[in-house]
C-alpha cells in the first residue's frame, strides 16, 4: 500500500506526492480515470465556491475552497508531466517570469502615474508576448473566453468593443436605476422562462451576432486605414 508524504516536507511538496500517487498505477481508480477534458468543469465549480465563501465572509470555507481550486491546477499538472509537456513548478516559474515583466513599474525602471497606466502597461506588455504566436490576438475582441457565463462575457465584450470604438456606450445611469435595472433583467430572464427558452442561449446567439458585425467593422476600418 502507497505510503502517505512525510510531514517533513513542505506542505506543497506533499500535497505534489500525494497528487503523484493517486495517479500510480495502484492509486485511486477516479483519478487515475481523469483527464484534462474531464476535469475541466471542476475548476469552474471550484470558483464559484470560493466566491460563495469570500461573499460569506467565511475564512475557513475560503481556504478549503482556496485548497480545492488548488488541487485542480496540481491535477493538471500532474497528468501534463505524465505526458511530459511541463510540471507543476514549469507552471509556477512561468507565473513568477509573467509577474516580473508584467510589472516592470514594481521590478523595473518604468513609472506609471495611476492604475489606468498600469493595465495600459499590461495589455501593451501581454500584446508583445503574443505577438507572431498561435495566440497573437489580432482583434480588439480577441481574449474573451468562450466559455464565460453569457451575462459575463456580454459585459467584457462590450468592454472591449467600446474602447475600440467599435460599440456605442450608453449614457450612464443614475444610482437610482439600479433597482429599475436589475428588476428589468430579472423580467427578462422570466419571459424566456415562460416561453421555453434558456435566457443564457439567447444572450449567447445575440453576443455572436454582436460580435460578428463588430468584427467585420474592425477589418472595414482597418481596410480604410490601410488604403
Amino acid at each position: 500500500m502507497p505510503k502517505a508524504p512525510s510531514r517533513r516536507l513542505a506542505p506543497i511538496r506533499q500535497l505534489l506526492e500525494v497528487m503523484a500517487t493517486l495517479r500510480a498505477p495502484d492509486g485511486c481508480p477516479w483519478d487515475r480515470e481523469q483527464d484534462h477534458r474531464s476535469l475541466r468543469s471542476h475548476a469552474v465549480e471550484e470558483v464559484y465556491e470560493l466566491m460563495d465563501a469570500i461573499e460569506a465572509g467565511d475564512d475557513v470555507e475560503m481556504a478549503e475552497e482556496l485548497g480545492d481550486l488548488l488541487l485542480q491546477v496540481v491535477f493538471h499538472a500532474q497528468l501534463a508531466r505524465e505526458r511530459g509537456v511541463f510540471d507543476f513548478d514549469g507552471v509556477c516559474q512561468h507565473l513568477v517570469d509573467k509577474l516580473i515583466r508584467r510589472h516592470p513599474h514594481v521590478f523595473g525602471s518604468v513609472s506609471v502615474k495611476d492604475i489606468d497606466q498600469v493595465w495600459a502597461n499590461w495589455e501593451s506588455i501581454k500584446k508583445a508576448e503574443k505577438a507572431g504566436s498561435k495566440h497573437e490576438r489580432k482583434s480588439a475582441l480577441d481574449g474573451i473566453p468562450r466559455h464565460l457565463p453569457a451575462l459575463m462575457r456580454s459585459q467584457k465584450l462590450l468592454k472591449k468593443a467600446s474602447k475600440a470604438g467599435l460599440a456605442s456606450v450608453p449614457p450612464k445611469p443614475k444610482a437610482s436605476d439600479r433597482k429599475a435595472l436589475a428588476t428589468a433583467l430579472f423580467d427578462l430572464t422570466a419571459q424566456c422562462q415562460a416561453a421555453g427558452w434558456s435566457a443564457e442561449e439567447l444572450l449567447r446567439a445575440e453576443l455572436r451576432r454582436r460580435e460578428s458585425d463588430w468584427r467585420r467593422e474592425e477589418l472595414r476600418q482597418a481596410a480604410r486605414k490601410n488604403a
